[in-house]
């Protein structure tokens, strides 16, 4: 089984202007993401970008640079761009690995490739993580998943799914409730592999209410009959960068790592 990683890196952003070139223990944040990646074992590489001085930085460290259009509305069409390109075939698998995880393990990538390549009813292959406390079930930006017995998934939502009904009733405010007993939560992990052929199939639909209505690209997917496998990750993975105080943090956890060898 092969696969490949592409890093999509914009040099936009609202919060982080240039984040994918921001410092990090004296190299690029997004040289950090390339080296984790290069640790799996896809046999190739890629950074996807818009920005010539993100392709000039990431040729000075010898990466894999395709240069794509500016006007993409998500990282998935920037993909798709990238394997046409790159003249991939349709069953070739592709894991999306975003520029902004400079701690992101191997491990999870070859994780997500090796459970698409198993899984051939599926398009995609995600994963997610067990939540243990009522605040991320109820806090939006912790993107919920519930799938079946098989792995596929079910519904993504920012909402708390499943709703326990019998525990928290009709009670507005469920945080005082706490967590339910025999029921399992999930938060999804924003880490993909994709078929080349559901890529090419991704750019031609049109966003779909459900889409729209949770602000989660992923749900296209679902509502033009595609299926999603879904695994608990093997290694959980260390927030991103979105933030100063996200960037600060990994600034010292690498620092870290580097003075114990």
């Amino acid at each position: 089984m092969s696969f490949s990683v592409v890093i999509p890196a914009r040099y936009a952003s609202s919060r982080l202007p240039g984040k994918p070139l921001l410092d990090i223990a004296g190299k690029p944040m997004i040289q950090h993401v390339y080296e984790q990646a290069c640790l799996s074992e896809a046999q190739e590489v890629i950074v996807a970008t818009d920005d010539k001085r993100i392709k000039e930085v990431c040729e000075g460290f010898d990466a894999k640079v395709v240069m794509t259009s500016p006007d993409h509305p998500s990282g998935t069409d920037r993909l798709e761009e990238v394997v046409t390109q790159l003249g991939y075939y349709l069953d070739d698998i592709v894991v999306n690995v975003q520029g902004d995880e400079p701690l992101i393990p191997p491990r999870i990538i070859n994780q997500v490739a090796h459970n698409l390549a198993a899984e051939q009813s599926a398009s995609i292959a995600t994963l997610c993580e067990d939540i243990h406390d009522i605040e991320s079930v109820v806090n939006p930006n912790v993107v919920k998943v519930v799938f079946d017995e098989k792995g596929l998934a079910s519904y993504f939502s920012r909402a708390p799914i499943p709703w326990a009904r019998d525990h928290f009733g009709g009670q507005t405010d469920i945080c005082k409730k706490g967590m339910p007993d025999g029921v399992n939560y999930y938060r999804h992990i924003g880490i993909y592999a994709y078929r080349v052929k559901f890529l090419k199939a991704y750019v031609k639909w049109d966003p779909c209410p459900l889409e729209l209505a949770e602000c989660l690209e992923q749900l296209r997917a679902l509502w033009n009959g595609e299926k999603i496998h879904v695994s608990i990750a093997d290694e959980q993975p260390p927030a991103g960068v979105d933030t100063q105080e996200d960037l600060d943090r990994v600034r010292e956890i690498i620092q870290q790592r580097e003075q114990k060898g």
